[in-house]
């Protein structure tokens, strides 16, 4: 056995070949290792438990899923900074993209929503739940300044009483709602997203 230790990406790499090729249920240590040709010790070198590994993987796919494109700060030394980008024209031609993604995402990774949900379910951790907001905190962040960045949206539309950020608030919990059903039809969330801003 090769047992040269890879990097804690390389290992996170193969771990979602193995979700889109076998289903979630193929990362564990043991096949997580011989899969990356390491020693079932280095994996934990990276990686406190079977429940970090699958959270780290689960964090994984969703960057990869909804990795936004951007024309980041170049002055930004910062990668996870979202940017105050203009590669989107509008509020709804960002959540039409994360739809798009969603629906990319399933393609891409058969089942992975489904199960995703299932295993949150079966865990019940605060930490896996903790990792999961920190992964979808730079969608959050992303929706609120195009909500910024959008000056077709009527000035009238936020204040003190309810914010951008409630609005992306709300638009998210929408669109996680709509992975759950495997709905990736946004045509009610637009009408909704017209007649609130517009």
């Amino acid at each position: 056995m090769n047992t040269t230790i890879t990097s804690k990406d390389e290992i996170l790499c193969v771990c979602r070949e193995l979700i889109r090729k076998e289903g979630y249920k193929s990362v564990n240590i043991r096949h997580v290792a011989k899969c990356c040709h390491i020693s079932v010790g280095s994996v934990y070198n990276y990686f406190e438990s079977k429940t970090d590994l699958i959270a780290e993987t689960v964090a994984s796919v969703w960057c990869d899923i909804f990795h936004f494109p951007d024309d980041r700060n170049p002055e930004s030394d910062d990668p996870d900074d979202p940017a105050e980008s203009k590669i989107f024209q509008s509020f709804p031609d960002c959540v039409a993209w994360i739809f798009d993604r969603l629906k990319q995402g399933e393609e891409k990774y058969p089942g992975f929503f489904s199960l995703h949900s299932m295993w949150f379910i079966e865990e019940e951790k605060m930490d896996v739940q903790k990792r999961m907001d920190r992964s979808w905190f730079h969608i959050r962040q992303s929706l609120v300044i195009v909500l910024k960045n959008d000056t077709n949206i009527r000035s009238d539309a936020f204040d003190g009483n309810f914010t951008e950020e409630d609005f992306a608030e709300i638009i998210f919990s929408l669109i996680l709602a709509s992975f759950v059903q495997h709905d990736f039809d946004a045509k009610r969330i637009f009408n909704m997203i017209r007649k609130m801003l517009y």
